[in-house]
């Protein structure tokens, strides 16, 4: 227990993350890492406060869900819900099929809006995610595999806000999956131990696997990778978010930060109630405009 607390007060003092008496929204999931954190965070003396997002994935988001109530519960913390088919017509996978994405890509998109949205509504400082070494290593390896700069300008532990966004930060960059599931089972944390069922084949668990081989033949490859690309490397790039916030205005629907009149969030509610409304034998059809993804 000491040593995790130790590891997120090193993370969040090298990286600027938290100050004292901000507000701090934790995006929790029911997993290990997210009631990790967020158990560490109020540990360490800092106001944090839980979303929840409920993404309609059958025999997945309920269970989880009720991990994350029982945590509140006990701990008689703050705790907001926002259901995705219930607040916004769609889960997971018809938001996925009505727009051509693959389910993890329609998943984060929908995570990501609603976290940042959830922040500056509530007058929160900082989101804090439960992304973990091992997580922040395996997006760093797909980066580079496909030299993708703009992600890579924006994986560091701390962005700040501005512009449309809120600060968002991840002070378990310095722990390892193994470390966060000895910590919740030390705590005697329950967390939801399936992996998520829409995630089967996606290409962040091959670059996992691909780490842990290395790190099985030489342990502290993962730390010395991604500790090494923020010593030298992320600064490189920081230009290429710079770049992309400068071209950003909001979204003529939600104010969201976007290069397109509509930001891909709305877009992906829209097209989502046109596939309903088509599957349900409407006629109408409900205009949307092309833009990036």
């Amino acid at each position: 227990m000491t040593y995790c607390h130790t590891q997120v007060a090193r993370a969040i003092e090298d990286h600027a993350m938290l100050q004292p008496g901000q507000r701090c929204l934790v995006a929790v999931s029911g997993g290990k890492d997210s009631l990790a954190l967020w158990a560490i965070l109020l540990e360490l003396g800092y106001q944090a406060d839980g979303l929840y997002i409920g993404l309609g994935i059958g025999g997945y988001s309920g269970p989880s869900a009720e991990y994350v109530r029982r945590f509140a519960e006990q701990r008689s913390v703050r705790l907001t819900e926002v259901d995705l088919p219930g607040d916004h017509g769609f889960d997971v996978r018809s938001g996925a099929a009505a727009d051509g994405r693959a389910p993890c890509s329609a998943c984060g998109l929908s995570k990501r809006h609603i976290f940042d949205r959830s922040a500056l509504e509530g007058g929160y400082d900082v989101v804090a995610t439960g992304h973990n070494l091992d997580d922040e290593a395996a997006v760093l390896l797909g980066n580079v595999l496909h030299w993708d700069l703009g992600f890579m300008a924006r994986q560091r532990p701390m962005l700040p806000g501005g512009g449309g966004f809120p600060c968002k930060v991840k002070p378990l960059v310095r722990l390892s999956e193994r470390e966060t599931a000895a910590y919740c089972i030390v705590r005697g944390i329950d967390y939801q131990v399936e992996e998520c069922p829409m995630a089967a084949g996606n290409r962040h668990l091959g670059y996992k696997d691909a780490l842990n081989a290395i790190e099985e033949r030489s342990p502290g490859t993962k730390a010395s990778f991604y500790s090494g690309f923020l010593a030298r490397a992320s600064e490189l790039v920081s230009h290429v978010a710079e770049e992309e916030r400068a071209g950003l205005h909001p979204c003529t629907n939600c104010g969201a930060p976007t290069t397109a009149s509509l930001c891909a969030f709305c877009r992906l509610v829209k097209r989502s109630a046109a596939k309903s409304q088509q599957g349900a034998g409407g006629r109408e059809t409900v205009p949307v405009e092309a833009g990036a993804p």
